[in-house]
């Protein structure tokens, strides 16, 4: 396991690297000025190149490729454009709110989603299974951005049970693990927990019904195991699987949508996202991209240990 490891993390060093090159090259080939947020319009030529040189935007790219790369390696990502605060700080907070949501997204999500596809696989061709597959078909097919919109319509302008918009009374600087401020999560999570909802369940109800099909379940039934002994057979062969397809999603959760954050004004990676491109903010969008890319790839090594854990019949060569 220990040698495992050491490869899956040297494995991720050339992904790291190419996932920095990519983000690097497509935002400096993007079309625009990424001064110009912070020039005035009538910015004398002197002013644009001393504020190039100031940035490192007047070398090669390739060196500024090798400097970013370095910087990187030392924790510094730069210093956003728009708000000359360390790019480190900013992401890493947008990060943590992400966090918060996200971490109760996918309880809600996964949990929901492993019921509702367990109870369509084990009982296929029933009423449940044609109502849960169609809360999963729901799950995947709502645009949860117009999800968002609507929620905010019923349960804060309409309901007023719910604020709207925001991440706390005062702001994700100060915030606290109580109900004034935990209820400005509900409705950015219950949407983001629908597609992952909608996925797993789908993925649960096929691989639990694959699996009821298996002569070694016919073969325990017909041994006299009891129908909860049976399903915990079922459950431990479905377990990678769906933990491979749970750790995706996590992923994308941890990701942020730009979209849900974007509805509900919530200062995670997405919203951060989201101003750094439309104010071409290229340090600070850069840094996030690589932020998240080593999340993704962490993510991904421990669902891949988890597998072998849950299942010790996968090899890991």
């Amino acid at each position: 396991m220990l040698g495992y490891l050491l490869r899956r993390l040297l494995y991720a060093l050339p992904i790291m690297l190419g996932v920095d090159f990519l983000c690097f090259m497509l935002v400096h080939i993007a079309p625009g000025d990424p001064l110009v947020s912070i020039l005035p319009a009538d910015a004398s030529a002197e002013l644009q190149r001393q504020m190039m040189r100031i940035y490192g935007f007047d070398r090669p790219l390739p060196e500024q490729f090798l400097r970013w790369v370095w910087r990187a390696l030392h924790g510094d990502l730069g210093t956003s454009i728009a708000t000359s605060r360390p790019v480190t700080g900013e992401v890493l907070k947008a990060v943590g709110n992400t966090l918060m949501i996200a971490v109760l997204a996918s309880l809600i999500g996964f949990s929901l989603g492993s019921l509702f596809g367990f109870v369509a696989g084990y009982f296929r061709n029933s009423w449940a299974d044609r109502l849960a597959s169609l809360v999963s078909v729901i799950g995947v097919s709502l645009p949860n951005y117009w999800l968002g919109m609507v929620l905010v319509i019923v349960f804060s302008a309409q309901l007023m049970w719910l604020p709207a918009t925001g991440a706390g009374p005062g702001g994700s600087s100060d915030w606290r693990w109580d109900w004034a401020h935990v209820q400005y999560l509900i409705l950015p999570a219950v949407t983001m927990s629908f597609i992952p909802m909608g996925i797993v369940a789908r993925t649960v109800r096929a691989l639990v019904a694959d699996t009821l099909a298996q002569e070694f379940v016919i073969g325990l039934r017909a041994r006299g195991l009891s129908e909860g002994g049976v399903l915990r057979h079922v459950v431990k062969n479905c377990a990678p699987t769906a933990l491979a397809v749970v750790g995706l999603q996590l992923g994308y959760l941890l990701g942020g949508s730009i979209l849900i954050e974007t509805v509900f004004a919530w200062p995670g990676t997405g919203f951060l996202l989201n101003q750094a491109i439309f104010q071409r903010d290229l340090p600070l969008l850069q840094g996030s991209i690589l932020i998240l890319a080593l999340f993704f790839v962490l993510l991904n090594l421990l669902v891949d240990v988890l597998q072998t854990v849950l299942d010790p019949r996968i090899e890991r060569g």
